[in-house]
């Protein structure tokens, strides 16, 4: 069955899962954190909405996002700079009923009901931006359309730890797919169904939903609509069995970092078909010095070096200097590494200055991070 996806609206969450990498979010939005040495976490959504033929795209926002404005610019390079739909930045107000920031994500749609009344989209596709995935969300819509849903969730099957549970929702089916057991952030561990924070509604049933929970002052989809309401309404899971990383903290992005040395796995994301755009910045190519040596790493342009790189992810413009040596390492734009310096498992964010001869040792399970603009 042929769906057109331009019978969708897509709202991306800028926000939401900030407090799980606190560090990489204190100046800035969750879907503007750097990603594979030129991304942003937003390009994901953002350009598989483009993909799957959605030209127009909301992005609601709540705090730090400046480098979100100056990252997304008028939506050139999504082809979403467009007189009819585009890429429309929706900032944390909008409803003079409402004062502050919201709570959760039906306040968050509350602040832009007027964005989705106004649209002639029949269905509305959400999705946050802590899940790095290649994805046609056709095969979503039609599965939801198939099934007869008022609610589709996009989940995943894993094995994970206590700790990683705790910001994750999880699932239980009956035969047919419908949900029929919620639990959020259970304290547990094992195998389970996780949501991937994505979902298709119908427009018209989402502002129902909008209405309904503002007058009961209700503000979480998880909790107040799918959990307590699961038995009411037809929710449906789609499994995705593809490959995907999902940021829930320090942790999994240094380790979804470290899997992109993966040829195979950077075949899946970046698929020469299905492409993931970014904003475009004009450096010159990348340059080795004489004694560089580079080994299992991403080098973005801009970069210089003149050390020994291994394991690595290095954004444009990192420079490395003469003698260093640098292992496991995720170094952020225009991190500057002096002579001779030792570092392992370090994720620097950008602007960082590290003098020469200086060492710094993290481990796998506890890299050290250097804040923005930090000199050391």
């Amino acid at each position: 069955m042929a769906i057109m996806s331009t019978n969708m609206l897509g709202l991306i969450f800028a926000n939401l899962h900030d407090e799980n990498i606190p560090d990489l979010t204190k100046n800035r939005t969750m879907g503007s954190v750097p990603f594979g040495a030129r991304y942003r976490l937003i390009d994901f959504p953002l350009s598989n909405m483009v993909n799957s033929g959605i030209t127009s795209v909301g992005v609601i926002t709540k705090g730090n996002y400046q480098s979100l404005l100056d990252h997304l610019g008028s939506g050139d390079e999504w082809d979403l700079s467009r007189k009819t739909g585009g890429l429309q930045l929706l900032p944390p107000y909008g409803n003079d009923r409402r004062r502050g920031l919201y709570r959760g994500r039906m306040e968050a749609l509350h602040s832009v009901q007027n964005y989705i009344s106004n649209s002639n989209a029949e269905y509305v596709l959400m999705t946050d931006c802590n899940v790095i995935v290649n994805m046609d969300y056709n095969h979503i819509l039609e599965y939801h359309i198939e099934k007869d849903a008022d609610i589709t969730i996009v989940y995943g099957y894993g094995n994970y730890t206590r700790e990683q549970m705790l910001t994750k929702t999880a699932f239980g089916f009956d035969a047919d797919g419908r949900i029929n057991d919620v639990l959020i952030y259970p304290d547990k561990e094992g195998e389970f169904n996780t949501t991937m924070n994505m979902y298709i509604l119908k427009r018209d049933f989402i502002l129902e939903l909008i209405t309904e929970t503002a007058c009961r002052n209700l503000y979480s989809f998880e909790a107040d609509v799918v959990q307590h309401r699961h038995k009411e309404f037809k929710i449906y899971g789609y499994k995705y069995n593809g490959y995907y990383e999902q940021i829930d903290g320090i942790l999994s992005y240094f380790a979804a970092s470290m899997a992109m040395m993966s040829y195979e796995r950077r075949q899946v994301l970046f698929p020469r078909r299905r492409p993931i755009y970014t904003k475009v910045r004009d450096d010159a190519p990348a340059k080795y010095g004489l004694e560089s040596e580079v080994t299992n790493s991403l080098i973005a342009d801009g970069c210089v070096i003149d050390g020994k790189v291994e394991n690595c992810v290095l954004f444009r413009g990192a420079k490395i200097g003469k003698g260093a040596l640098v292992k496991n390492c995720i170094l952020m734009q225009d991190t500057l590494i002096g002579d001779k310096c030792e570092m392992n498992y370090v994720i620097t964010d950008k602007n960082v200055k590290v003098g020469g001869y200086r060492s710094l040792f993290g481990t796998e399970d506890y890299p050290v991070f250097v804040g923005k603009g930090a000199s050391v």
